[in-house]
């Protein structure tokens, strides 16, 4: 069986831990970066399916991370979804403008996320 590779990149060690127990019981492989500066050569590194993206990180937000997620050649095809505490009005809207496939509120609904994974990594196999 094909392994995917989530990379999580989270400030919040807690949300990074409980991300990769619920990630690996369902299989997939995982990395992750802690702020927004370091977020582009792990990517680049680790060569991820999918991205889930904090977007509120020191050193470079999400809304940075996500343009230069975009701007990369070796980047801009892997599917990011981004995450956020943060309830600001249009922060989601902002999100998928600025290029994420899909926002979730922290607390995030874990089925939906691992949902949306599941999609994302299918359609990857299939394209």
């Amino acid at each position: 069986m094909e392994k995917f590779k989530v990379l999580v990149i989270d400030d919040d060690r807690d949300m990074r831990m409980a991300l990769n127990a619920r990630l690996r019981g369902q299989g997939y492989e995982t990395a992750f970066a802690e702020d927004g500066m370091s977020a582009i050569a792990i990517a680049l590194r680790e060569k991820p399916d999918v991205i889930l993206l904090d977007i509120r990180l020191p050193a470079g937000d999400g809304f940075v991370v996500l343009k230069r997620i975009s701007t990369n050649a070796n980047l801009s095809h892997v599917p990011v979804v981004a995450i956020s505490a943060e309830d600001a009005e249009g922060t989601g809207q902002r999100a998928l403008a600025a290029g994420a496939v899909a926002y979730f509120q922290k607390p995030i609904d874990n089925e939906g996320l691992l949902l949306e994974i599941a999609q994302r990594t299918a359609e990857g196999r299939a394209g």
